[in-house]
């Protein structure tokens, strides 16, 4: 069979530990045998981040603007401990915060639904997606250790010399500081992808901060949210029959809980951080999600939305067998080429995606899983594939298709 051409390139970024022997699997067995793969290689494995001082991860969120579509591994985000094991001459940002700050935009996150993982939640009948604002806050924060007593000021100093210039405590002793912001362009940015969102998939939009005790910070989400709406998109939701409602952020955890699904929750950089793993672990697994960042412009990278799978790494170097669920690695490449193929006007390579896809879902619907899933499926007789394996019986239904 003659292979599926690309036109443009997709922006590859590789990633660390697991992932990135996930990673080249899948391209082995699932992409290279039938599309004429185009990309332009970026390597963010630690590793290479630190030998270019990080400049690699600048220079592939460059190659994104370029491109217009990405498709990224899972990369390690250095702690102290990752210091001292890779040696590293400091401890660099997130590559993910990195990226989002480049780009802008949204991260949209939507549990993978099969048959068979029945969420843990039993009233969830529909999936959920989780709207994530993809810029500042503490993924762009400054923190300062304090060494002793002394006054901390946060301090605005305007173009013509003014100054805003508020306490922020007196220190009796050591302590920390952190310093965020946002602004108002990426807000503004985050509130009309989310309620176009919610307009091209029919689905209700809820918003949560916590503006009840940041009065100011938070309160600005809800204020622009609230602003956008009411101007640009309040008569489109009546006419599409859906809603859009802000909530405190712990009122919209509880009720969550007793939805039924089918809805849209934005949440701010950090929240939705957290809540798009409460989701997806809820719906079955963290390898069970899919994840984009749509930017302002258009662009768009494709994700993995869970970590490095360090655990089966180093099982792995020992020459141990894994079972590593691929999912969602799988699916970021599926979305990554059907968004290439849509822009491109490959129709060949978009029927591709979804053959994919489908081929995954199949896969796991049959019985055949990784071990994640074997634990929690409610299917009987299921068979338990290592990493390779799972992937291998994917190719196999793919080509029953």
């Amino acid at each position: 069979m003659e292979k599926i051409k690309m036109t443009t390139p997709l922006v590859e970024m590789d990633g660390d530990e697991m992932t990135r022997i996930l990673w080249k699997m899948i391209k082995d067995e699932l992409l290279l045998p039938y599309i004429d793969l185009k990309t332009e290689y970026y390597d963010l494995g630690l590793e290479y981040r630190n030998e270019t001082n990080d400049q690699v991860t600048i220079d592939s969120a460059e190659a994104t603007k370029k491109y217009g579509v990405a498709v990224k591994c899972a990369t390690i985000t250095p702690n102290a401990a990752r210091m001292t094991e890779y040696q590293l001459k400091e401890m660099w940002k997130s590559p993910n915060g990195t990226i989002r700050a480049a780009l802008d935009g949204t991260v949209f996150r939507t549990p993978i639904i099969v048959k068979g993982i029945e969420p843990c939640v039993k009233n969830w009948e529909k999936p959920i997606t989780l709207a994530r604002h993809a810029y500042g806050d503490v993924y762009k924060n400054t923190e300062i250790k304090v060494p002793g007593a002394g006054k901390a000021e946060l301090v605005f100093t305007a173009k013509d010399g003014t100054e805003i210039r508020e306490t922020i405590h007196q220190f009796r002793g050591a302590g920390i500081l952190q310093g965020i912001h946002n602004t108002d362009e990426s807000i503004t940015s985050f509130a009309k992808a989310c309620f176009n969102y919610a307009l091209d998939t029919k689905q209700d939009l809820w918003f949560a901060t916590k503006d009840t005790i940041s009065k100011k910070y938070d309160h600005h989400f809800k204020d622009i949210f609230q602003d956008i709406y009411e101007k640009e998109y309040e008569e489109k939701f009546k006419e599409a029959g859906i809603e859009y409602f802000y909530t405190l952020i712990d009122d919209a955890v509880a009720r969550v809980m007793k939805a039924k699904g089918g809805f849209i929750w934005a949440c701010k950089n950090y929240d939705g951080d957290v809540m798009s793993d409460m989701v997806s672990s809820a719906f079955g697994s963290l390898a069970m999600m899919t994840s984009v960042l749509v930017s302002p412009s258009g662009v768009y990278e494709y994700e993995a939305a869970h970590g490095t799978v360090q655990r089966h790494y180093y099982k792995h170097l020992k020459g141990e067998e894994t079972s590593t669920n691929s999912v969602a690695t799988i699916f970021a490449w599926s979305g990554a080429l059907r968004k290439r193929g849509e822009l491109d006007g490959i129709e060949e390579l978009v029927k591709f995606a979804d053959k994919l896809e489908k081929a995954t879902i199949q896969t796991i619907e049959s019985g055949k899983m990784t071990k994640d899933l074997a634990l929690i499926t409610s299917l009987k007789d299921v068979t338990v594939l290592n990493s390779g394996n799972f992937i291998k019986a994917v190719k196999e239904t793919l080509e029953s298709l």
